[in-house]
């Protein structure tokens, strides 16, 4: 049985839908796939340029985060769910990855303990607020 603004009915005489912000096609997908991708490489290229500031990697990664949410958000028409929100969290994550590690082939690659316990604190909270903005 289903609960519906009438009462109980069966799942088929209650007509159950999954709400149009939560459904997703093939077409949806791919935009937010497309998007996310061009805005990991744009954020890792400007993250990478910027260098590696031990604290203000906090607020690069927020910005980028919400930056990346937001634009995977819009791409989709401000739909939602599970697979909006991986898509965009991993797209922090390849934005750092690119940043310490360039496509380009020049990029300073040094690792301090310390610098990578903020660096990755600093991708766990840009991801969180990625997936805020989608989930």
């Amino acid at each position: 049985m289903v609960q519906t603004p009438v009462g109980a009915r069966c799942p088929e005489c209650a007509n159950v839908k999954r709400l149009p912000t939560f459904s997703m096609n093939i077409r949806y997908s791919l935009r937010a796939i497309l998007t996310a991708a061009g805005m990991a490489f744009a954020c890792g290229a400007a993250w990478w340029a910027i260098g590696p500031i031990a604290y203000f990697n906090f607020l690069l990664a927020a910005g980028f985060g919400y930056g990346i949410g937001e634009l995977v958000s819009l791409s989709v028409n401000r739909k939602r769910g599970k697979w909006l929100a991986f898509i965009a969290g991993s797209s922090v994550v390849a934005a750092y990855l690119i940043s310490i590690f360039p496509p380009w082939g020049f990029g300073l690659v040094w690792f301090s303990t310390s610098g990578l316990v903020v660096d990755i604190l600093a991708v766990a909270l840009g991801t969180w607020i990625a997936i805020s903005r989608v989930k």
